[in-house]
């Protein structure tokens, strides 16, 4: 059942499984408010088993792009387009939230991020390919982040 992210009243809904609960929880309030702000678009997601095609979609492009496969589970997926950008989101147990940014004309930009919430670690499949930067969020504390460019078609 899709669920409506609010960030003014953070909830730990869907995500009660997460060692990191409180602070990815507030990472995915702190995307919902940039998406509402921005583009005043809802950000709405939805358990993993719900939206398979999001979840496949963001999971070949890490293994077709650099071999990335993550060992967490998914908890919550959600996609849509916004401005003319394809945007999907997974955000998994162990704190981390990926995000594919995939601009609809071709000569667009093409991204996809990762960000790890409060207090966990940067996962193994990740820590040797990539540094990450911190920002500071009100809703998610200390977020770290980092990036790479996709390449191919998807």
């Amino acid at each position: 059942m899709p669920y409506v992210v609010d960030f003014v009243t953070v909830s730990t809904v869907g995500l009660e499984s997460s060692p990191v609960a409180e602070a990815l929880a507030g990472l995915r309030a702190n995307e919902a408010r940039y998406f509402k702000n921005k583009y005043d678009h809802v950000f709405t997601v939805s358990p993993a088993s719900e939206e398979p095609e999001a979840l496949e979609w963001v999971t070949r492009i890490l293994a077709d792009e650099r071999g990335i496969v993550i060992a967490s589970r998914p908890l919550e997926v959600t996609s849509f387009e916004v401005a003319g950008i394809r945007m999907a989101y997974v955000f998994y147990e162990s704190g981390l939230s990926i995000n594919v940014m995939y601009d609809i004309e071709a000569t667009g930009k093409r991204a996809v991020g990762f960000k790890l919430s409060e207090g966990m670690e940067i996962p193994e499949e990740l820590a040797s390919n990539f540094k990450f930067a911190r920002q500071k969020s009100k809703l998610a504390g200390v977020i770290r982040g980092s990036y790479f460019v996709i390449k191919g078609e998807y």
